[in-house]
């Protein structure tokens, strides 16, 4: 298959990235800065604790149109070609059902989603088939077109993993993207996610280029048929009003990419197809970063004339490869303080068995904490749960009549609910630095070392 070709079958995964596809760039330009091998890194065995994205039917007819999955399932699961098209008939179906209804945009799909496909996937194909193929799914989902890489560099090992190195982390339901450089928290931006029915991927991935001014393939998709000036297929050129992906693109192994042109007012909400959504603003100073922090000082130096001319799109390679984590963590310690983030695509993260692991990996234990925090901690796992009981713990001090009231089902905060937990715990992954929220506003906390 022909690269272009390639790249042609891949754009169809775009049905997974609002304002995402990693079509062919057109590229008028490419600047080479001559890369070298990723950077130095401790090898580190993949999280076994981390979680994996259920399959969704979306998800699976994007899957379905790349060539190499298609024949990787049919031949690992022995399917026939009757069984093929049945899988491609049901996927297709259930995206038709979403342009109808518009319910990918309900955030309380995350629930339903990945249970309407096991469903669904067990009438079709079996219990024991049906399984394997969620397990190709998510295994391929969560690589992106890196499989087959030597590269030494993992993900790194634990709960709340502090980098030693030079890399980029997103914690997906904590809308965050951290830029680590040599160790260091340099910068942290609230970001945009993809929609629960369009999940973020998640395992490690790299960014090795910046794209200026990038143009955009539209796919057969139900939001782009809710668009009054696209066509599925055709090539939206760079500085297009109607090109939803902004000044820039940093790939980070297809089909997934962090990218600009998303409005303030979608950073720290569900915002897209599977891609990591920034401002405008928010994108042009990460990458200015992204290029220092690989040691690019000439293409950071150049950013703004690469911008000048809106219609000229330029691939400019970054000198070193930087280790993208894709986590799901909503369980996490920092600096002392325990948040706890809503599990945003029902993964059962909130529960007491993970909330034990982050404080031993952090040299506390949940009996260390008073009854009162106890309490506290474990009616928050309960409110951030995607499945919340009817009932939560009562506060051990509370009267009989306020029992009584705590026995109501909880309501559910947004997205966090922060616990201080004192002296108990002071350890954890460090808090947020010059915090970007998209609003235009940076808070002026100096660079923090992971080791402070």
């Amino acid at each position: 298959m022909t690269i272009i070709r390639r790249l042609f079958v891949l754009a169809w995964f775009a049905i997974l990235l609002t304002a995402c596809a990693p079509a062919p760039s057109n590229s008028n330009s490419t600047v080479s800065s001559q890369p070298s091998p990723s950077p130095t890194a401790s090898p580190s065995p993949a999280n076994s604790d981390a979680a994996s994205v259920q399959i969704t039917l979306p998800l699976l007819d994007a899957l379905l149109t790349d060539e190499k999955f298609a024949t990787r399932v049919k031949q690992n699961l022995k399917l026939s070609d009757q069984q093929i098209e049945e899988l491609k008939r049901v996927s297709s179906a259930d995206v038709a059902r979403l342009r109808e209804s518009n319910a990918e945009d309900l955030d309380d799909s995350a629930t339903d989603a990945p249970k309407r496909a096991e469903e669904q996937l067990r009438s079709t194909l079996g219990e024991e088939k049906a399984r394997e193929l969620g397990r190709l799914a998510n295994e391929y989902w969560s690589r992106g077109d890196t499989e087959g890489s030597n590269d030494t560099v993992q993900m790194l090992k634990g709960p709340n993993a502090v980098p030693s190195d030079t890399r980029v982390v997103v914690n997906i339901p904590a809308f965050r993207m951290d830029l680590f450089r040599d160790g260091s928290l340099v910068k942290s931006y609230k970001v945009g996610i993809g929609y629960p029915e369009f999940p973020l991927p998640l395992g490690l991935r790299k960014a090795q280029q910046i794209i200026f001014n990038p143009t955009w393939t539209p796919p057969d998709s139900p939001w782009v048929a809710k668009m009054n000036n696209v066509t599925p297929g055709e090539t939206v050129k760079a500085g297009d009003k109607d090109n939803p992906l902004g000044p820039i693109k940093i790939p980070i192994g297809l089909p997934s990419l962090i990218h600009g042109g998303k409005s303030p007012a979608k950073i720290g909400k569900f915002a897209s197809h599977g891609c990591v959504g920034l401002t405008n603003a928010q994108i042009k100073d990460f990458a200015t970063l992204l290029a220092q922090a690989s040691n690019s000082q000439d293409v950071s130096n150049k950013i703004d004339s690469y911008l000048e001319d809106e219609k000229k799109t330029q691939t400019v390679k970054l000198n070193e490869t930087v280790p993208v984590e894709l986590r799901y963590e909503t369980i996490v310690l920092e600096d002392g303080k325990l948040h706890i983030y809503k599990d945003v695509y029902a993964q059962d993260t909130n529960t007491e068995e993970n909330l034990r692991r982050v404080l031993e990996a952090h040299g506390s234990r949940l009996e260390d904490l008073s009854e009162q925090q106890r309490t506290e901690v474990l009616n928050a796992l309960n409110s951030m749960s995607a499945h919340p009981t009817a009932t939560a713990s009562p506060s051990p001090d509370a009267s009989p009549q306020k029992k009584q009231a705590k026995a109501k089902k909880p309501a559910k905060p947004s997205n966090e609910i922060v616990i201080d937990l004192g002296t108990v715990a002071q350890k954890g992954y460090p808090a947020p630095v010059n915090l970007d929220t998209g609003s235009g506003k940076v808070s002026s906390q100096p660079a923090k070392r992971a080791t402070e």
